[in-house]
């Protein structure tokens, strides 16, 4: 066993719909971008991650970007597993000798199927997997902010990665409750987006929606601590030429509301389903926010004045999945939650 140990690279991966990192010893080794580009007469891949990701949206005829997941689950099996092989070669710098076994934890949406389930354990063989573990996205979230899950105190979880939102309630090292919606970080892109056009006759890409997203993306429209107006350039519809605008916070968060009530509902109706034990621990340890969309300016005092509950955004939270996932990795023999 020992000596199998030796030849064994273990590494936790959160395939997550937007970004894909890896941890290897203890280590994040890898934080890239969820996309592949693919030369369209031969097939091979040209570039993966942040590479792929300046290619998005000015490619010629000869290349094509493919995002292998969307709405957290794989839509481009071919593409999906080029990229966890590409990923995991950028480990070491693609430098050192073959590992002949690996051993991977991956974390997975709550509301998966187990079609969905397949195909990832799937892609995880063929890129070179010989040992395959499964962990639910929030119950990697809770682990990796420091909950003890192995408790019986109930704690929310509210993870806003790129493709969906997971809401879920644990305890006992087991997931109680949960809703997982298909309404994220790209929802908000495509509202802005839409806004963009809609409002100001100007188009843009989805790149530049996410850069608006970040520098001046709100939930509320009156904040403290307002960030700077943000320029935005793009392409006018009416004549056809490059154009530049300025947009301001109150705007995106006009834009994002609707899908921002979207999870809003989702988490009363995790609550309402919650059992009434669960319910007075809540009440006492809050809701936890985790993934990127937590970033989300006044994204916590909204959904706070909408539950009237505390909420909490996790320390770092884009890496909390991964964190909680590397801390499973560690602990494969302990944590009972973890499917093979």
């Amino acid at each position: 066993m020992g000596l199998f140990n030796w030849f064994t690279q273990e590494i936790a991966i959160d395939l997550g719909t937007a970004n894909t990192l890896i941890i290897h010893n203890d280590k994040v080794v890898v934080d890239e971008p969820s996309i592949v580009a693919f030369d369209r007469s031969t097939n091979k891949v040209i570039a993966i991650g942040r590479q792929a990701m300046q290619m998005e949206g000015k490619t010629h005829e000869n290349i094509r970007t493919v995002r292998p997941l969307k709405d957290g689950v794989i839509a481009d099996f071919n593409a999906a597993e080029h990229m966890i092989r590409g990923m995991i070669k950028m480990i070491n710098n693609g430098k050192g000798w073959f590992f002949p076994s690996l051993r991977m934890v991956i974390c997975i949406p709550s509301g998966i199927t187990e079609v969905e389930k397949r195909a990832v354990r799937d892609s995880a063989e063929i890129a070179g997997a010989k040992e395959v573990y499964l962990i639910h996205e929030p119950m990697a979230a809770a682990v990796g902010i420091g909950i003890d899950v192995e408790e019986p105190m109930g704690n929310m979880i509210i993870d806003i990665g790129g493709g969906t939102t997971e809401i879920a309630v644990i305890a006992l090292s087991g997931i109680v409750c949960d809703q997982s919606i298909r309404v994220a970080g790209d929802n908000f892109d495509e509202d802005i987006v839409n806004y963009m056009r809609r409002q100001h006759n100007i188009m843009i890409g989805e790149r530049t929606a996410e850069k608006i997203k970040i520098e001046v993306g709100a939930a509320l429209p009156e904040l403290p601590d307002p960030p700077a107006d943000f320029a935005v350039q793009g392409r006018d519809l009416m004549t056809g030429v490059p154009k530049q605008i300025t947009v301001s916070y109150t705007e995106i968060a006009h834009c994002l509301d609707k899908s921002i009530s979207k999870i809003e509902e989702a988490i009363l109706k995790a609550l309402e389903i919650t059992p009434p034990e669960l319910s007075a621990d809540i009440y006492q340890t809050g809701i936890y926010l985790t993934g990127g969309g937590a970033l989300l300016r006044g994204l916590d005092k909204r959904i706070s004045s909408k539950t009237k509950l505390p909420v909490h955004v996790a320390e770092d939270p884009l890496r909390a999945v991964v964190r909680g996932t590397g801390i499973a990795l560690k602990n494969i023999e302990n944590f009972k939650f973890l499917e093979r």
